[in-house]
């Protein structure tokens, strides 16, 4: 069941189009990549979702009917720019924030202790904010985001500001979410930080949207017949080994005669022609296909737009 819906979305800023009819769709129980460089017009589209500013055209849907301010209490939002309150205590602006969605204080209370245990951080609880570094500050916008246990969450740039710990601490975390049931629309530049946990991504560049679907469709649909292997060996043996039929596309020593070499299939060879090649040649340790990323995706399609 699809859980969010734009339709044709479109808005401008002092004559400058922000968002240019772009139309998404999640469904439940996913985690939907909105992937762009910054201005592309994703946060533009986020506050769209979120009633903050209202499009010249098109409809925004939640759950089958039309976005309203009541359906904004099963949306939990975490912002690209950090809202808190520096002189509150971490209790204190949960217990301003959960209020605005309607919880009872003992929810609320609830709720905070639940997620300050799961993160190890129940020592925060009565200090300011302000005492906060910026990663601790954002990892309590976070728990402040889901305290009422939003059906979709909508983060925007979540991922800045932390180190790869908490990266992968929340990355974790939004796919238990995710297997509970719960949506992620996922807002970032960065594309390699939630490449390997989207299921199903759109690129939005220059406020269009250039590419919708399945992240593991998107990457297999756009392989070139490119292969890392990784041996142990002579290098010059494995490169004459190829001949015509592979193209060595890049080498990388590891030291103490080891290397990984990047090879693309040229003509009718397949990857177990290339094994029939190498064996015998040199000591074969892994083995794999290479799909380009998302990232890499995006730049040739905005190369071709161009």
């Amino acid at each position: 069941m699809e859980i969010l819906q734009l339709e044709n979305i479109t808005k401008s800023f002092f004559q400058k189009i922000a968002v240019d009819d772009v139309s998404l769709s999640l469904k439940e129980g996913e985690i939907f990549g909105l992937l762009g460089p910054n201005g592309a017009g994703k946060t533009t589209l986020i506050r769209i979702i979120n009633r903050i500013v209202t499009p010249e055209k098109g409809i925004v849907r939640f759950k089958g009917d039309m976005m309203t301010g009541k359906s904004l209490a099963q949306i939990g939002y975490l912002p690209e720019e950090r809202g808190l309150y520096k002189t509150m205590t971490v209790y204190d602006q949960a217990m301003f924030l959960g209020r605005l969605r309607r919880m009872s204080k003992s929810d609320v209370n609830s709720s905070l202790n639940f997620w300050l245990d799961k993160f190890e951080i129940g020592s925060w609880k009565n200090k300011r904010i302000e005492e906060l570094s910026k990663g601790m500050a954002q990892k309590v916008q976070f728990i402040c985001a889901i305290l009422h246990q939003p059906n979709l969450l909508i983060l925007d740039e979540p991922f800045s500001g932390f180190d790869p710990v908490n990266v992968e601490l929340i990355q974790n975390e939004l796919i238990s979410m995710k297997n509970d049931g719960k949506t992620i629309l996922l807002s970032s530049h960065n594309m390699k930080s939630v490449e390997d946990i989207c299921d199903r991504a759109a690129l939005i560049h220059q406020s269009k949207k250039i590419l919708d679907g399945q992240v593991v469709d998107i990457r297999e649909e756009r392989k070139d017949g490119r292969f890392a292997i990784k041996f142990k060996g002579n290098m010059l043996g494995f490169a004459n080994a190829l001949w015509a039929g592979f193209e060595l596309v890049e080498h990388i020593e590891h030291g103490n005669n080891r290397h990984t070499a990047y090879v693309k299939l040229r003509g009718e060879n397949t990857f177990q022609d290339l094994l029939k090649v190498l064996l015998g040649q040199i000591e074969i340790e892994s083995a794999w296909e290479v799909l380009p990323s998302m990232q890499q995706i995006f730049i040739d399609l905005v190369k071709r737009t161009a």
